[in-house]
């Protein structure tokens, strides 16, 4: 079989390895020049026979000078062609590239991520991995941000998707785990499970947050932020107290982890309303057991538990009067309290004489 037609045949079979195994720079040879359209340097190769070849380079070309006169509809169509026509050359990536970045103007944001996303999972050698991150991230942060996506026409607005940018987040940690945006990425779905009103969800992003990327620059802020997510789940004294503990746990984990942070002394006045909370909890469990069951061994625990969980509030100061009593019905003394004092002497009348 002559080589010629051996190289047509086999022609995408190549021009996936070669996708495959080329230096991630090579992508960045495909230029462009509004005189000499698109032209690889640096002697590298599209991945084509040669009348594909010239097939795809028109339809790019077609599809470069449609998009840079704002005919958008005209460069979807050509764009498209060459990378469903020539998916196997390196024209196929730069083409879903520009299909991005004109949906983007367009204000087709789901689209518009989808073809970056073509990107990452076909070409992820690609010398413009980084950039189609980015251009990933910033769009989810667009529709965390509350932008629409145009609707039909393009002329009505469509709703604001919130909810939707969560996944798209959870898909750029897929794609890039260890790139700068994966931190980011999780503070966002926190973000957004915070503003839909999802406390435990924002809580368990954190909280991957924290354990995956403990060196990152945002972590003490992820602290902070899962102290003030468990305090925002506290509903009081008389309630269940494993959010106040929590809460406290991670105010403390942040000042001893990041004693310089700014937020410091918002972290220290949390901390001191959790433990208020959950002293004043045990001061209530203890007057239960002391007014109501009689259980005088039972309240002593509660009320010194609230004086160790708080020492220096008011909380525990009222505890040490309740002790007292308790240790007066344990020993069959008179309770503080009930002790007879003195009473002041009357106070003399005064006349006033004019």
């Amino acid at each position: 079989m002559p080589l010629p037609v051996v190289l047509h045949r086999y022609a995408p079979l190549l021009a996936a390895l070669t996708l495959l195994f080329l230096p991630a720079r090579l992508a960045a040879d495909l230029t462009w020049t509004p005189e000499g359209g698109w032209k690889f340097e640096g002697g590298v190769v599209s991945g084509l026979a040669p009348r594909e070849n010239r097939n795809a380079l028109e339809l790019m070309n077609k599809a470069r000078t449609a998009e840079d006169k704002g005919h958008y509809r005209s460069a979807l169509s050509a764009y498209q062609k060459v990378t469903k026509r020539y998916p196997n050359s390196l024209y196929a990536p730069e083409a879903f590239y520009h299909t991005g970045y004109i949906r983007l103007a367009r204000r087709q944001y789901l689209k518009a991520f989808r073809a970056f996303q073509e990107i990452v999972t076909r070409y992820p050698s690609t010398s413009k991995f980084n950039q189609v991150i980015g251009e990933q991230y910033r769009i989810a942060t667009a529709l965390l941000d509350g932008a629409r996506s145009r609707g039909w026409l393009l002329l009505i607005p469509g709703f604001r998707n919130r909810e939707g940018s969560i996944g798209l987040f959870e898909q750029i940690l897929y794609n890039a785990p260890y790139s700068e945006y994966a931190p980011l990425a999780l503070m966002n779905i926190a973000k957004a499970h915070q503003m839909l009103g999802n406390p435990e969800e924002s809580i368990d992003a954190l909280d991957r947050m924290i354990n995956t990327y403990p060196k990152s620059l945002l972590t003490p802020d992820a602290y902070l932020r899962l102290a003030q997510a468990y305090t925002a789940l506290v509903e009081g004294p008389n309630y269940d107290q494993t959010a106040t503990k929590e809460a406290i746990t991670y105010y403390e984990d942040f000042m001893i982890l990041y004693p310089g942070d700014p937020n410091i002394a918002a972290a220290e006045k949390g901390l001191a309303q959790m433990k208020q909370v959950l002293a004043e909890s045990k001061l209530r469990i203890g007057d239960y057991y002391f007014k109501y069951r009689s259980n005088y061994k039972a309240a002593k625990v509660f009320y010194n538990e609230a004086i160790t969980d708080y020492p220096d509030s008011s909380v525990a100061k009222r505890a040490r009067v309740q002790l007292a009593k308790v240790e007066a019905k344990l020993t069959g003394t008179k309770p503080p309290e009930e002790s007879s004092e003195p009473a002041p002497p009357p106070r003399k009348k005064r006349f006033l004489f004019f």
